[in-house]
């Protein structure tokens, strides 16, 4: 989560320290929940700021998938300092009054730590073509934009009604999060298409990614250009944080530590390293335990 000092200094064109996450995900032979507690631990204590989660509710390749909410929270309550976050959980599919006692939950365990990524979801993922009926890209952008109104609003503690695609009648969710104003909220889907932009610059923070058909990393004109457009945005309960990365960390560790202090000057606040759960549960602590690339 972006601070206030980190927020004044990206509009005063000062360099910010970036924070460096890893993503783990709750599937695969090392993937279950007392497992990535541990390893959310290991993370902590080899000098990681953040822990981020996948949510799929099945994982390709016929996977062991567990539940992120119940990692989450264990992940919470194992760990003292890290941000916890979920990148991202597809909303599309969700029930939004779901999702956000969810999130208040593990915002409580962690004492305020966690951050709420979302994104439109994919058709072609398991969640969305082997559970339920596909929908267009914009009718799941349409129901995600919704569900984001819903979840803020019911984490003001107050009765909530509404009559469209989701029907609340005084509805109420209690308690409020610790997190104040409020639990940040980040956008994540293809950052050249106008629709995950957009509403990455309506809510906290953008963990959008750079992929015309195959991996392309964000680059440091492309974080000064969200940055540009964040300074010219409505504004929102919590400082604009920009999220980039996504994979695993390359061989060449001079022309890695080149760009992300390209990204870090250019004004983004998080670099995020992959470990997949294809790795070994050695091969993934040793990462782990390697800590943060140094800048």
């Amino acid at each position: 989560m972006a601070t206030l000092s980190v927020f004044a200094a990206r509009f005063s064109g000062e360099e910010a320290a970036m924070r460096f996450a890893v993503d783990i995900s709750p599937a695969g032979r090392w993937g279950a929940p007392v497992l990535l507690a541990e390893l959310a631990t290991l993370a902590e204590d080899s000098g990681w700021d953040g822990v981020f989660c996948e949510d799929y509710l099945a994982f390709a390749d016929r996977l062991d998938t567990y539940d992120v909410w119940i990692t989450l929270g264990l992940m919470a309550s194992a760990t003292q300092r890290v941000t916890l976050a979920s990148i991202v959980t597809p909303l599309a599919w969700r029930q939004p009054w779901t999702v956000a006692a969810q999130a208040t939950t593990v915002d409580h365990i962690s004492r305020g730590r966690f951050v709420l990524g979302v994104g439109i979801g994919d058709n072609a993922a398991a969640e969305g073509s082997r559970f339920r009926a596909p929908m267009s890209d914009r009718q799941r952008a349409s129901r995600v934009d919704e569900a984001l109104e819903v979840i803020a609003a019911l984490w003001s503690g107050e009765p909530v009604s509404r009559d469209g695609k989701f029907h609340l009648e005084q509805a109420e969710l209690l308690p409020r999060p610790i997190a104040r104003p409020r639990i940040p909220i980040w956008i994540g889907g293809a950052l050249r298409r106008p629709g995950p932009r957009a509403r990455a610059l309506r809510w906290d923070g953008a963990c959008l990614y750079r992929i015309p058909g195959g991996w392309e990393d964000v680059t440091a004109g492309d974080v000064r250009q969200l940055r540009s457009d964040a300074l010219n945005r409505a504004e929102t309960a919590n400082p604009f944080t920009i999220v980039v990365g996504g994979r695993g960390r390359q061989d060449d560790l001079a022309a890695e530590e080149r760009h992300v202090r390209a990204i870090t000057k250019a004004g983004a606040d998080w670099w995020h390293e992959y470990i997949p759960p294809s790795l070994s549960l050695q091969e993934a602590r040793e990462r782990i335990r390697r800590g943060p690339l140094s800048l």
